[in-house]
């Protein structure tokens, strides 16, 4: 019988300080998160600096958390799989260095994983890929649209070429004067406004898959400008749901078209934005009558964890592609 292989997943890449334990890349038995919005939300964003310390602080109650709730000896552990890159720097270097630590400690396989592959393989943990498959990514600075034909084999095919919709959402959040973190505000607000305001859609030219919001920003910023001058009230609910609408008319009709012209048999969703409730609805609707699977995580899989960091090791392990002791944190790192 196959061994089952037992995958200790870091993840540092901004304001979570995070671990777990993924049994055969598919079975989380341990996913432990430890969250810094509390000390980043008086300054409406993420401080580097911050972020750092409170990773050194949290590390190893984290990594203790997750070997005790998965039940396991450091012995069953076969590999430790830490998130490398893209990311802020310093948040970064605090995880591989203790990755670096374990595996020279324990003796272990070490493998370095990106960032966005991590949020992809989520979808992994609750169903098993078809290939070929489309993967919808938006992730805080990442919107982009990548066809798979097999495991790590990426092909982009759609990017953004300006603002994510991730970085939209949170310049808007403040415009709205929302609090930290301005995505999930927004998404709860514009439940309770209607799409009255007529904001553009940038399809930009004919059969292309990438995205812009850039423009998008810009008309809801001066929108709220113009009505403060004027000394017109908006309703800020409406303002948000016209701004998410707007954004999920894009992605969800963008999606639909890779899928049908790459004649995909799954289409997955990852990235923090697929935690929201407009986006998750939107797809389901446009993809409920079709032939195509639609896969999106559940909504504690959608935001930065370990358990993707080591599913997506898991892969890796398998390909026994590993790294030296002298691996560096890349907050740059492309996905390959």
């Amino acid at each position: 019988m196959k061994k089952d292989t037992m995958i200790l997943g870091i993840e540092t890449s901004c304001d979570e300080t995070a671990a777990s334990i993924v049994k055969n890349g598919r079975e989380i038995l341990s996913n432990v998160v430890a969250s810094q919005i509390e000390s980043h939300k008086r300054f409406g964003g993420v401080v580097p600096e911050i972020a750092s310390r409170h990773h050194v602080e949290q590390m190893t109650m984290v990594l203790e958390e997750a070997v005790n709730q998965a039940d396991v000896t450091w012995e069953d552990i076969d590999a430790i799989a830490v998130t490398e890159g893209p990311g802020l720097v310093g948040a970064l270097l605090v995880g591989v260095n203790a990755a670096k630590a374990l595996a020279f400690a324990k003796n272990k396989p070490l493998i370095g994983v990106h960032h966005i592959a991590g949020h992809i393989y989520a979808n992994r943990l609750e169903n098993e890929f078809a290939f070929p498959l489309l993967a919808l990514i938006v992730s805080g600075g990442h919107t982009e649209l990548v066809i798979m034909k097999d495991h790590y084999d990426y092909e982009l095919i759609g990017e953004t070429r300006d603002d994510a919709a991730g970085e939209a959402y949170d310049k808007v959040a403040r415009m709205l004067k929302l609090p930290y973190p301005g995505g999930p505000q927004i998404d709860r607000l514009s439940a309770e406004g209607k799409d009255t305001i007529d904001f553009p859609r940038a399809w930009l030219e004919e059969g292309s898959y990438d995205f812009s919001f850039s423009g998008l920003k810009s008309a809801v910023i001066n929108t709220l400008h113009n009505a403060e001058q004027r000394r017109e009230t908006l309703n800020p609910a409406d303002v948000a749901a016209s701004f998410q609408q707007s954004v999920i008319d894009v992605l969800t009709e963008k999606t639909y078209r890779a899928a049908q012209e790459y004649k995909v048999k799954q289409v997955i969703v990852a990235g923090g934005v697929a935690a929201n409730k407009g986006l998750r609805q939107s797809l389901k609707n446009r993809f409920n009558h079709t032939d195509t699977e639609l896969y999106i995580p559940p909504i504690h899989l959608c935001t930065d964890n370990a358990a993707m960091i080591a599913a997506a090791g898991t892969i890796l392990y398998e390909k026994e592609k590993f790294k030296a002791l002298d691996l560096n944190a890349n907050p740059s790192l492309m996905l390959e």
